[in-house]
């Protein structure tokens, strides 16, 4: 166990140290057109999953690349852990991530997320966040570009349960693209607000598209149960490597 904090102390240090001298060196480019911005957004993603495979040798794998969309869709995804935060504008390059207002504020960081066209919505403003969120997705789909979207609305620890937003129902009824579940088991090796990053091999599975024109409660029903089955499925088979 000490061994395993160590590790996470030094993968902690790295990742505030360098995502401050990326920060400041980079600070010039978020003057420049957006992809400068998000060229420089994956030098950052980069450095930080190098850094967790090298001091907390954890890494990842992806699952159903041949239900990856050709064209844009909304990617529907699980949210367990910071990781997903990071690794998700890699795996799935070009895509809008749905994030609250707050986050945008955080100096040069938070500037850099929206500048790199990311969707900012005030969380608990109601109608009018809808209103917004629908609005700037159907820019963002005229732009060629893919929308990714959290349905719970925050991180989830495992085993636990929260309700799926009408968000996500909101955006698949109002722009007419599928949706694509994603599930993964990122909170067993780094879990909501911990500090230890267990070593290991996050699995991410993308799964089959869920067309459009389906009622809203079909497909709320639909998507929690692709989620939710998945995922449990690759928590599991995480716990039963660790007992081996």
């Amino acid at each position: 166990m000490i061994g395993l904090r160590l590790r996470s102390f030094f993968f902690n240090v790295g990742w505030y140290v360098g995502t401050t001298i990326l920060a400041i060196a980079g600070s010039p480019i978020l003057l420049m057109p957006r992809r400068f911005v998000v060229a420089w957004s994956l030098v950052w993603i980069d450095f930080c999953l190098w850094w967790l495979r090298i001091t907390c040798r954890l890494t990842h794998r992806v699952g159903g690349l041949e239900n990856m969309p050709t064209g844009p869709v909304i990617f529907a995804c699980k949210h367990q852990s910071s990781w997903e935060t990071l690794a998700f504008s890699r795996l799935f390059p070009g895509a809008a991530t749905v994030m609250k207002r707050e986050l945008v504020l955080i100096p040069i960081v938070g500037w850099a997320m929206a500048r790199a066209g990311n969707i900012a919505v005030e969380r608990g403003d109601g109608a009018r966040a809808l209103r917004g969120l629908v609005k700037q997705a159907k820019a963002t789909l005229q732009e060629g570009r893919s929308i990714l979207i959290f349905p719970e609305g925050t991180r989830v620890a495992v085993g636990d349960e929260k309700p799926y937003q009408v968000g996500t129902a909101a955006l698949y009824r109002q722009l007419g693209v599928p949706v694509i579940p994603v599930a993964l088991n990122s909170g067993v090796f780094w879990g909501r607000r911990k500090f230890i990053k267990w070593p290991g091999v996050i699995d991410v599975e993308i799964l089959p598209a869920i067309p459009p024109g389906l009622g809203r409660d079909v497909f709320m029903a639909t998507l929690r149960d692709r989620i939710e089955g998945a995922t449990n499925r690759l928590v599991a088979a995480a716990h039963r490597r660790e007992q081996k």
